[in-house]
């Protein structure tokens, strides 16, 4: 079924609540980076009334049956923004969403997908499941707007509706997407999608590029486990939650903050320093990151986070 612009946007107009139809956004336009996959790289910063939530990494690959989209973005509006670019590319329809784990700014962009294709399945892990079905997409819908000046009002939960799990495999029009889960990592709800035939791995938020990103579900030693088994795949193409696409260096660049960051915290706390006591001098130990977006935001946070999960394996 083609959709065409028009019809698309009627398609969103037509509301599912009272909220008025939402404004649309400026395209991106999709970047190819393996000979099926299209990558949309979103911009570096917060999430803002400026970018509109838009900060992820939506891609999609086409398939001999359709098309297979990936983390479609943080709204309604993107996810119609995501839309408009495979049909820059393919008249196919929507088969299949796969979601990389429950943080909002990568999933709520289903609701576009689903209002064009209600009968689409969307997979995730069963406990992003568990957790949009205890009110994680409400509470993300709220958080965003009132971060961005209501920028993804009109978005509503669609929520994941197929799990899978470490080991799990599926084949979607001839392509084959294996899914690997090692517990909690940049959060419990985490998947990497490795695609053998396009030599690609999606990372989710466990690996960034040129971003720092918030730790507050997540374990640094699971985290950096699981970039240990991203590692070893040895696929070609990565692409990352946030940050440009690229090679294994984009994992292992990330790896590289963190198992930085968790040493030189867990060195400094066996010299008896506190998580404020130590800070300047881990921050001194990663100046090679000092550059990365939201390196200045989170640092600190994450010190404390480490602290306390150093703090808790010592008792």
């Amino acid at each position: 079924m083609r959709i065409t612009t028009l019809t698309l946007s009627l398609l969103l107009a037509a509301p599912r609540s009272t909220a008025s139809p939402p404004p649309p956004i400026d395209a991106v336009p999709a970047q190819k980076v393996a000979p099926n996959t299209w990558v949309i790289h979103g911009p570096m910063g917060h999430p803002s009334a400026e970018n509109r939530a838009f900060i992820n990494n939506p891609a999609f690959l086409q398939t001999a049956d359709g098309v297979v989209v990936v983390d479609p973005g943080s709204s309604v509006q993107i996810g119609a923004m995501v839309l408009q670019q495979i049909r820059l590319q393919t008249d196919r329809p929507v088969i299949a969403v796969l979601n990389t784990h429950v943080h909002g700014d990568h999933w709520l962009g289903n609701d576009a997908i689903r209002r064009a294709y209600p009968d689409v399945p969307i997979y995730a892990h069963p406990r992003m499941i568990a957790e949009v079905t205890q009110g994680a997409g409400e509470r993300w819908v709220e958080m965003l707007n009132g971060i961005t000046e209501n920028a993804i009002e009109g978005t509503q939960v669609a929520a994941p509706t197929h799990p899978v799990d470490n080991g799990d495999e599926l084949t979607l029009g001839g392509m084959q997407f294996r899914f690997h889960h090692n517990g909690q990592a940049h959060t419990a709800t985490d998947l990497m999608i490795e695609v053998p035939g396009e030599d690609l791995l999606f990372t989710g938020d466990n690996a960034n590029n040129g971003r720092i990103v918030r730790m507050d579900d997540g374990n640094f030693e699971g985290n950096i486990e699981a970039l240990d088994i991203a590692l070893a795949l040895q696929r070609k193409i990565v692409v990352p939650g946030h940050g440009q696409s690229g090679g294994s260096e984009v994992i292992a660049g990330y790896r590289d903050y963190l198992t930085g960051l968790y040493q030189s915290v867990a060195e400094l706390f066996e010299q008896g320093l506190s998580d404020f006591e130590m800070k300047d001098q881990v921050e001194q130990r990663l100046q090679l990151f000092s550059d990365w977006t939201g390196y200045q935001e989170e640092l600190g946070k994450h010190i404390s986070l480490a602290y306390l999960q150093i703090e808790a394996a010592a008792f």
